[in-house]
């Protein structure tokens, strides 16, 4: 139906008759002349229709925007002065010598070059979000990503491999979506949140060098960065530590990045400790574009009066650090107070502060509601500590350990951006040397931080049993600009040390042989020691696209409340598939006045 694509359309076909298919992007109606811009995936280009051509002339007037057409004409230069060198397609036009109407469109719901679109009007309509431009060049990014990655895993030996979809809930990590089986009454399938134990069997079975790109599903509370269903690249490998693997994915993402970006990541990649990440930037997935760092300050208030800072800094589980803002004196009393409403959101129950005004005046010269609290040296041993000068800002935070972190690491990247301090388009880094376990105060039991079959730093598993606490993991995280992009670790190979976290976890050995049973046996028969690690696609195309959110890099995402305007799922079934699953819907009870 078409000679090539509407975007191809150059100068090298000067005089040349092309068959073109596409959309009406625009319809222009200048002095008797008819311009439309058709559109397909390539691009567009400028079509003439001319009034000498009566009955073209005439279908082209009724033509609108959205129509499908198919136009047959001549290529020539566009007038001197009127060319377009925003487009490939910009030097030439096309002169209709013939047109078919393929398809009316009705008025979209939305003009496809109005940004302010309601998401949910563009998740309901997404048949045409997706023909905006910065959609299409989203999805194109993500499949040369994807291409990328497949070319770079393919030429280093891995075996593209599919795992189920369909497989068996597990005790560990978000909830499970469950699929009721009809042949096996009161049984259910549960979507894999990744396919974890499945490649491990894969090593175990001597393939070596696995990969997917594979759909996983969560049930969890979604925010911009988190689908109920979502992609990643899973990777999975035979006889390689962290520091075989760990150098092999990140120049597989350098690769990509030259490849698609044309950018050059650094090589290697920077390694931080997880206590080192959390001690100086609050958080396990620090923004290295940010120079903003937090400084410990616990030792100073522990002999203050001061409750709100000795309290937290004579607690065992607490801190008292301090986040400087150069030149942030200029902040107003709103920006602070706004600043404030910010890390409320964390858990802070405020945001002290202290302006450096001038700091060869000692106290005079600084501003702050907090210093006739603080002594002469408590302050002087700050201000020496954080190395402030004239026209800086600090901000405090005082509170369990947990809280200081999250509410100061957010303001910290919060600060980075809305005071345009920015010092790197790109900053990738690793994280190593996680806990292997963190204690869940509320249940009074441990958590594995990454999952259970990660691998301790302990050789025996009775030093684990003991010391679980003082474990930690083989595990790497890949961070970029602040988001985890990959997670990853050495696995468990031996039974006895399988069979040692999950007496940690308070998973029994009944509960242990009924979900893990199989993993369990198989690690008898000969495992090989193996690693691997998981990248989140759509966080990291999200990423190289410059987009707000996941949902714009996937073609049919879900809303925050997990369902599809599109296709209003999910929804109600029938009474008789209901019966057929040996199910039935119970009312929830109603709650007396």
């Amino acid at each position: 139906m078409r000679s090539q694509y509407c975007g191809e359309v150059t100068q090298q076909h000067l005089d040349q008759t092309v068959t073109l298919c596409g959309w009406v992007n625009r319809r222009r109606d200048h002095g008797g002349v008819i311009f439309v811009d058709l559109r397909d995936r390539a691009g567009l280009v400028q079509v003439v229709f001319d009034p000498d051509r009566e009955q073209i002339f005439q279908l082209a007037e009724q033509i609108r925007n959205e129509y499908v057409l198919q136009v047959e004409g001549r290529v020539r230069l566009r007038p001197e002065g009127t060319e377009n060198a925003d487009l490939t397609t910009g030097v030439v036009e096309v002169l209709a010598t013939g047109l078919t109407v393929l398809n009316a469109a009705e008025t979209p719901p939305f003009q496809l070059d109005d940004e302010d679109v309601n998401e949910e009007a563009r998740l309901r309509y997404r048949y045409i979000d997706l023909r905006r431009s910065v959609m299409q060049d989203n999805m194109r990014m993500r499949v040369k990503v994807v291409s990328a990655l497949r070319q770079y895993l393919d030429a280093q030996g891995f075996m593209d491999i599919e795992t189920p979809m369909l497989t068996k809930a597990t005790p560990e990590g978000a909830r499970d979506y469950l699929v009721p089986s009809r042949t096996h009454e009161g049984a259910f399938f549960a979507l894999p949140q990744s396919p974890q134990i499945f490649k491990q069997l894969l090593m175990m079975s001597g393939f070596d060098r696995y990969y997917q790109v594979v759909r996983c599903f969560r049930d969890e509370d979604l925010r911009a960065d988190r689908q109920p269903e979502f992609t990643q690249l899973d990777i999975e490998t035979s006889f390689m530590g962290e520091q075989d693997i760990m150098p092999m994915m990140e120049a597989m993402i350098r690769q990509t990045f030259k490849d698609t970006l044309g950018v050059e990541l650094p090589d290697p990649f920077p390694r931080m400790a997880y206590a080192e990440a959390m001690q100086r930037y609050g958080s396990d997935k620090p923004d290295l574009r940010i120079a903003l760092e937090l400084v410990d300050i616990t030792d100073l208030m522990s002999a203050v009066e001061f409750k709100v800072f000795s309290g937290p800094a004579n607690d065992a589980k607490g801190r008292v650090a301090v986040l400087k803002l150069p030149q942030g004196s200029a902040l107003t009393r709103k920006e602070i107070d706004d600043y404030t409403k910010f890390v409320a959101n964390y858990g802070a129950k405020g945001l002290a502060y202290i302006k450096i005004n001038a700091l060869a005046k000692g106290r005079d010269g600084l501003q702050s509601p907090i210093l006739k609290f603080l002594p002469d040296d408590v302050v002087t041993q700050i201000m020496q500590r954080t190395q402030v000068e004239d026209g800086d800002l600090l901000f405090f935070g005082a509170d369990k350990a947990s809280v200081v972190n999250d509410a100061l690491g957010a303001l910290r990247v919060k600060l980075g951006i809305d005071q345009d301090l920015l010092q790197a388009e790109w900053a990738p880094l690793w994280v190593v040397d996680f806990p292997m376990f963190e204690w869940d105060e509320k249940d009074s039991r441990w958590n594995a931080l990454h999952h259970p079959f990660t691998a301790p730093n302990f050789d025996q598993a009775q030093q684990l049993l003991e010391q679980p606490g003082e474990s930690l993991s083989q595990a790497y995280d890949m961070v970029l600009n602040g988001t985890e992009v990959g997670g990853g670790s050495v696995r468990i190979h031996r039974q006895d040390m399988q069979k040692a976290v999950f007496e940690v976890l308070n998973i029994s050995q009944q509960e242990a042989e009924d979900k893990f049973g199989f993993l369990l046996n198989a690690l008898k028969y000969g495992c090989p020691p193996h690693a691997g690690i998981a990248f989140g696609l759509d966080r990291l195309i999200m990423l190289m696209t410059g987009s707000d959110s996941i949902r714009d890099v996937m073609a049919f995402p879900k809303t925050q409340t997990a369902m599809c305007p599109l296709t209003d799922a999910p929804a109600a079934v029938s009474e008789r598939q209901l019966k057929e699953l040996s199910l039935r819907l119970r009312a929830k009870a109603k709650q007396s006045a």
